[in-house]
């Protein structure tokens, strides 16, 4: 399960909806305990890829938030990221492009409204949705 506090999943939300026409894109930081985790901060970036389609987080944000886990004693937890006009769940270029088995991947639907936040685990192939908790 993946825990957030109501305020981080409106920022993930404000990030993709200010990245528009492209897909907006960040990073998780947090703590992990077995299969759950629980996001203290939610790191904005840049859609460097500058696509509706694709997304890939700035290097220098990657390298920043790194470093500040490691300085703070966190984790960099996973990744979100936006479908502009589909629904919530991982697209084969998602998983294709998943670099850590470890890691969540938070996908922000626009589509709808309201906009629809789920969570996946990625193992090669392998998608499985987990639970997400805001309070």
């Amino acid at each position: 399960m993946l825990s957030l506090e109501t305020s981080l999943r409106d920022k993930m939300i404000a990030t993709c909806i200010r990245a528009l026409p492209d897909e907006g894109c960040g990073l998780l930081l947090g703590r992990a305990g077995g299969d759950d985790a629980v996001v203290v901060e939610v790191v904005a970036s840049d859609n460097v890829a500058h696509s509706a389609k694709l997304y890939e987080v700035d290097p220098k944000v990657m390298l920043r938030t790194f470093r500040r886990a490691d300085d703070e004693g966190l984790e960099v937890l996973g990744v979100f990221h936006s479908h502009t006009h589909s629904e919530a769940f991982p697209s084969p270029t998602d998983v294709r492009q998943a670099p850590d088995p470890a890691w969540h991947y938070v996908l922000v639907s626009l589509r709808d409204v309201p906009t629809v936040v789920r969570s996946f685990r990625i193992v090669g192939d392998e998608v499985r949705e987990e639970s997400v908790s805001s309070h």
